[in-house]
């Protein structure tokens, strides 16, 4: 099992890493709660791992965070909740305010996630209203921008939202509304989701 990793930022990719830990490359699936608070490429990293092994796959998610991975992790205790959808989960909205809406029992605002629907947000507000006081704070991101600024944030962007569950239309109809000159990729996906929250 591997819990924690330590290496150099290779590169990142929304929602990929590569972290090169020793000469071996790890690659890691992360959500933008964590991916908007990596240092630049080229710096060292230390990540917290969940190392998922199933019958046909072998994956890896890397958070900053302690409270990120546990709410990965108790995520996937509900039923019809998978990685892909916990990973939504966390790059929509942050463990605080995840926190906030499963105790106030807010099903429309979960509803507004990807994957997520009004049945499955009932289920997590049943299970997890007990669990979500012991997941811990998060503090506030710094946001860390990547020296090597990609030459289309857009596209980049677009590519990262819909891997996350986002219907094409949508994404191009978010990214669209809050891409401003001088964005780069993870700003765009974090103002499109923030966008997509509020809608």
């Amino acid at each position: 099992m591997i819990g924690r990793l330590r290496g150099i930022l290779v590169s990142k990719q929304p929602p990929w890493l590569l972290v090169d830990v020793g000469g071996v490359g790890y690659e890691l699936e992360a959500p933008m709660s964590t991916i908007y608070d990596l240092p630049p490429t080229g710096r060292e990293v230390t990540l917290l791992t969940h190392h998922a092994v199933k019958e046909d796959s072998v994956a890896l998610y890397g958070f900053l965070h302690e409270a990120e991975r546990a709410l990965f992790r108790n995520l996937q205790k509900v039923s019809g909740i998978g990685a892909k959808i916990a990973l939504a989960v966390l790059s929509g909205v942050s463990t605080n305010d995840f926190a906030r809406l499963v105790q106030a029992g807010d099903v429309v605002a979960l509803t507004k996630i990807p994957g997520i629907g009004k049945k499955t947000a009932e289920r997590i507000v049943v299970e997890l209203r007990d669990r979500v006081e012991g997941m811990g704070v998060v503090a506030p991101g710094v946001f860390g921008r990547n020296a090597g600024a990609p030459l289309d944030p857009a596209g980049e962007a677009t590519v990262a939202l819909q891997q996350l569950g986002y219907k094409p239309a949508e994404v191009a109809r978010l990214v669209q509304k809050v891409a401003a000159e001088g964005d780069d990729a993870e700003a765009i996906i974090r103002k499109a989701l923030r966008a997509a929250l509020s809608a």
